[in-house]
């Protein structure tokens, strides 16, 4: 599939069927993430893969968004190990650099017939206490990922998007 078909096909799953992800189509998702950009190749990410019956019931309690996937990511960064602006030490890399490995890992899942869901929706500092995560990393999103289930169809709002004029400037 072309890159621009990949991309306008691509939607929010919601819901998933039961099938597992194959070992080798996870790996190849996660390694994605893994060769994503990062600002100065610091790489403050790391991505918890949610598959135990027990890790998917411990995030249930901090989100009602896994839409019965067989697999749930969490990406997280580390505030200790993401790059600081020496220009401004208000801009950071963090959030930045998981939304770029996020990114990777949603299109190659696609590619493989994989759908994916991007989560803001959970309660990040109960998910960081429930999976013991350190302090000084943050939980930034949860990725369900799995099979879509017969009838998961785009939401209502997919096909929705504003004029080019109101999102591009050129100056």
């Amino acid at each position: 599939m072309e890159f621009s078909e990949l991309v306008k096909s691509r939607y929010s799953v919601r819901k998933f069927d039961e099938r597992p992800i194959e070992e080798e189509k996870l790996q190849s998702i996660l390694e994605a993430g893994l060769v994503a950009p990062t600002a100065k190749n610091y790489q403050p990410f790391k991505i918890y893969v949610l598959k135990s019956e027990d890790a998917l019931n411990k995030i249930k309690e901090a989100t009602k968004c896994t839409y019965g996937a067989p697999v749930v990511l969490m990406l997280t960064y580390d505030l200790a190990q993401e790059w600081l602006n020496p220009l401004d030490p208000s801009c950071t890399s963090g959030q930045q650099d998981v939304s770029i490995v996020a990114t990777h890992i949603m299109l190659q899942a696609w590619e493989l017939g994989v759908g994916s869901c991007w989560v803001n929706f959970f309660e990040p500092t109960l998910a960081a206490e429930l999976f013991e995560i350190p302090d000084t990393e943050i939980p930034l999103l949860l990725m369900p990922l799995g099979y879509p289930a017969e009838g998961s169809e785009p939401g209502p709002n997919h096909a929705a998007k504003r004029p080019q004029e109101e999102l591009v400037v050129v100056l």
